[in-house]
């Protein structure tokens, strides 16, 4: 599994040239441990200062709950190995699936010291975004044998689709009564 590590640009640049939108809002997140003041809230406020400590047994999981199926192009993660040392993660598994119990492992990724974002693209079959209810981030192991974790931002990527602008359509004329009788919208 190739994945792209970037310090500079984020998945910010490329969401505002309009290859992709973040969706991450649209779901349920939910962590399975967490220290007090290091949870969900501060994994999704945009700052890179902060982060989510787990608190608890390896795997530790972060768990993405959309209501409905949703198109996922690629999962960004922001680590630092150089504030976070020993809570760095080193080897990542992303599952997807409808719910808890059919999750499917669809990425395995092993880093080594990552400082920046951490692209990592989900393909299913034909090499196509996957089509999904549920992301599951299992951090399975740290650098330097740590124990907890600590990740700074999680953005989901869904592609965005081209959509031609009404306005663009004025210029049609039709050629066939069938098709000329729909020309004017109300």
């Amino acid at each position: 599994m190739s994945v792209k590590v970037n310090d500079k640009n984020g998945p910010h640049e490329n969401s505002k040239a309009g290859k992709f939108r973040e969706v991450g809002s649209q779901a349920s997140w939910s962590l399975s441990s967490c220290k007090p003041g290091f949870g969900v809230d501060q994994l999704r406020d945009d700052c890179l200062e902060t982060y989510w400590q787990s608190d608890g047994p390896q795997p530790h999981l972060v768990n993405i709950q959309f209501r409905r199926k949703t198109t996922i192009q690629d999962v960004c993660l922001y680590i630092d190995y150089k504030s976070d040392e020993s809570y760095t993660p080193k080897k990542i598994s992303i599952r997807t699936g409808t719910h808890f119990n059919d999750l499917q492992e669809v990425a395995v990724v092993e880093l080594t010291e990552p400082s920046g974002w951490v692209e990592i693209p989900l393909k299913g079959e034909g090499e196509r975004p996957i089509r999904t209810y549920m992301v599951q981030i299992a951090v399975l192991s740290n650098h330097q044998n740590g124990r907890d974790t600590h990740m700074r931002q999680i953005k989901i990527h869904s592609v965005v689709h081209d959509m031609t602008p009404i306005a663009s359509l004025k210029n049609l004329t039709f050629t066939s009564i069938a098709c000329s009788q729909y020309a004017c919208i109300r």
